[in-house]
């Protein structure tokens, strides 16, 4: 059974060896050990604070196989972007250029450099090792995040967002990149992406262009990728639609990668929560498959996906299996959320 829990100094091994070969390039791992330990020890932190408000907390979380112990993804939330430096991204704008003597008026689009998403909480870091087939473990290992969210509101802004991969080549090139960000730094992308720490360090104002980018004078395969998710995150796409997120007018500022943008209020795993009390499983029941999360005191949190049949009074039962990796017991309460009933705006069950 796959569930998710908070990445610890033991996962240390491991979560260097996604950060060395994830592609794309994890740029909420870094790549230097050292960097890396006092990224995961700040999240253990995080995770065991008591925590009024969000501010430079970082909480990191693994997928885990409970039979090997192997880890097979990671994926994270920042609890404020930008928190030590602004976080940068790329503003769809419509100037406006008129002449009265001519006759003219035109609307042109324009890129301009913005900050305007500094300290809100963004979902960043996520990985699914590639040797998982199917859509479940992604679904597990994305959305969980947004259970933990929905079951500790403090600790998060009311609004969050995620920066998805724009779209590259087969070698990893992006020609947004080629047609803006090298024409700056005269750097390879993926360099670019390993030194930026998750588009918050201070050189990206330095070197990247504060004037508006107009959009007609880029060349056409520049144009033709604004806003668009490569093909390796268009299930990543699909999973952040379905949870409520909603493409946003930022891009990203490297490879023109959409930005999407949720209210936590609005969101399903809040609005589609339902609590359950956890009781033995008996016979197999039809039913659909839910994410089943719980939230124990002194930071600790898990979630898996089962099979519940529909109705919050049908309880949550739960095979050993279940049990064991949620680290509950019968009777304890257990945050439900449907897999995949469709987003809707009206609210439902006893969200919190």
């Amino acid at each position: 059974m796959l569930f998710v829990r908070p990445g610890r100094l033991a996962d240390l091994d491991a979560l260097e060896h996604m950060a060395r070969t994830a592609q794309p390039v994890l740029h909420s791992l870094p790549h230097d050990r050292r960097a890396l330990e006092a990224r995961v020890a700040l999240s253990e932190d995080s995770f065991r604070a008591d925590v009024d408000f969000p501010g430079e907390e970082f909480y990191l979380f693994v997928l885990e196989d409970a039979e090997s112990g192997k880890l097979m993804g990671t994926a994270s939330i920042v609890a404020a972007a930008g928190y030590s430096d602004p976080f940068y991204a790329f503003r769809n704008d419509a100037l406006i250029h008129a002449s009265r003597e001519l006759h003219v008026n035109r609307k042109i689009h324009a890129l301009t450099m913005s900050h305007e998403l500094t300290g809100k909480s963004r979902l960043a870091g996520y990985y699914i090792d590639p040797s998982l087939r199917g859509d479940a473990a992604a679904h597990l290992m994305s959305r969980a995040r947004m259970m933990y969210i929905a079951a500790n509101r403090k600790r998060f802004t009311s609004e969050v967002f995620s920066l998805l991969l724009g779209v590259t080549d087969d070698a990893g090139v992006s020609p947004f990149w080629e047609a803006v960000g090298r024409k700056f730094f005269g750097r390879n992308f993926a360099d670019i992406e390993i030194e930026s720490g998750g588009r918050s360090r201070t050189f990206i104002a330095e070197v990247m262009p504060t004037y508006p980018v107009y959009v007609p004078l880029l060349p056409e395969a520049a144009q033709r990728v604004l806003g668009e998710p490569d093909s390796k995150a268009l299930l990543a796409y699909e999973i952040h639609l379905e949870e409520g997120f909603e493409t946003d007018r930022y891009v990203d500022i490297f490879d023109a990668g959409p930005v999407l943008t949720a209210q936590v209020d609005r969101s399903a795993c809040v609005t589609r929560n339902e609590t359950r009390a956890v009781h033995e499983a008996g016979a197999a029941a039809d039913g659909s498959t839910y994410l089943i999360a719980h939230n124990a005191a002194g930071g600790e949190f898990r979630c898996v996906l089962g099979e519940l049949a529909a109705g919050k009074e049908a309880g949550a039962p739960l095979p050993h299996a279940a049990r064991a990796a949620l680290g509950v017991q019968e009777g304890d309460a257990v945050r439900c959320v449907p897999l995949h009933q469709p987003y809707q705006e009206e609210s439902s069950g006893d969200a919190q």
